[in-house]
């Protein structure tokens, strides 16, 4: 996402990430990254736990969660991952997107 920040921009796209880490790990990484987005830390799983998100002590922790959420608040697309590497590509989140206008 962060390489393809400008084409979510242009779509009026806010990113919001919350990770598994609390607040001054997060703070670090974002800051050492360049990240471009919020990072809202959450390292007990609270906000986890209220979007279902899944645990896999095996599979490295948290399994990561994607979720577009539209102009009402209503989640207009949800994808929770089997493993760390199943995310979905920007190319499909941009259709989606588009789809909401």
């Amino acid at each position: 996402m962060k390489q393809d920040i400008k084409q979510f921009t242009d779509r009026k796209t806010q990113i919001v990430v919350i990770a598994p880490h609390g607040a001054e790990k997060v703070k670090t990484y974002w800051e050492k990254e360049n990240i471009p987005f919020v990072g809202i830390p959450d390292a007990d799983g609270t906000l986890g736990r209220l979007y279902g998100q899944g645990w896999n002590l095996i599979k490295l922790g948290r399994m990561p969660a994607l979720f577009i959420i539209d102009q009402k608040g209503t989640i207009a697309f949800a994808q929770y991952a089997n493993n760390m590497a199943d995310i979905s590509e920007n190319g499909k989140l941009f259709q989606i997107l588009e789809g909401l206008k």
